[in-house]
């Protein structure tokens, strides 16, 4: 009897194992979806006919998002948490090949991941949205794209600025990528690297999910003239 006792005991723990090792397993790699992709800019039809101006005021339109993406690790399984809003407002002032100004304004407060639980704890102790709202950029010199890029084509360039999150501003440089489209709109995306220290945000880590100091602020802008 005591040998069956110990024999079921044995079998109990090793499916308690799996269950622990095994569960995320199977839960991030069959059963959670895959990340949604990178924000970019339309891929678009091939470019064709002369460029033409698109000197004015750009301001951002439907379409339009903004977001974060960190590295987890949950029970050692590799996941990418993304949140995004279509919540963004903001505008570009284009002079020939140049973005002369530009600034973008998102509300934290409409941020959504696949993670109920991740929202809250995006919105309260990592990020602090009731008492800061809203993360911003601001260009603190002029873009240059180089040329005006034709309907279809893509133009890469860097962009210099200042990113507000919480109560700290910070400045950036990173890569951005500009088109535009058939219909008339031009499309800016990019990625900002944060450093989470910088920021004042809180380790986003909790419990069995581990993330790294640092993420990334994505961005697509659709933008139409004004």
């Amino acid at each position: 009897m005591k040998r069956h006792w110990k024999r079921w005991t044995l079998i109990g723990a090793i499916v308690a194992v799996v269950l622990v090792v095994g569960g995320p397993y199977v839960y991030i790699n069959f059963i959670q979806s895959d990340a949604p992709e990178r924000l970019s800019v339309s891929s678009g039809a091939t470019a064709s006919g002369p460029a033409t101006s698109v000197d004015g005021t750009w301001k951002s339109a439907s379409g339009s998002q903004a977001g974060y993406r960190v590295k987890e690790v949950l029970f050692g399984q590799k996941v990418e948490a993304v949140g995004r809003t279509s919540d963004v407002t903001g505008e570009l002032a284009l002079s020939g090949t140049k973005v002369a100004t530009g600034s973008f304004t998102v509300d934290l407060s409409a941020v959504k991941s696949d993670e109920d639980r991740r929202d809250q704890q995006f919105k309260g102790r990592i990020m602090e949205v009731s008492k800061y709202p809203n993360a911003t950029f601001k260009l603190t010199q002029p873009i240059d794209l180089g040329t005006v890029p034709a309907v279809g084509a893509k133009a890469t360039a860097k962009a210099t600025g200042t990113l507000k999150l919480k109560d700290a501003e910070k400045a950036v440089t990173f890569d951005v990528t500009a088109s535009r489209t058939g219909d008339g709109t031009v499309e800016v995306s990019g990625s900002i690297p944060v450093k989470f220290a910088d920021y004042g945000i809180a380790n986003p880590s909790i419990g069995p999910i581990q993330t790294e100091d640092n993420g990334q602020v994505e961005f697509l802008l659709k933008l139409t003239r004004s």
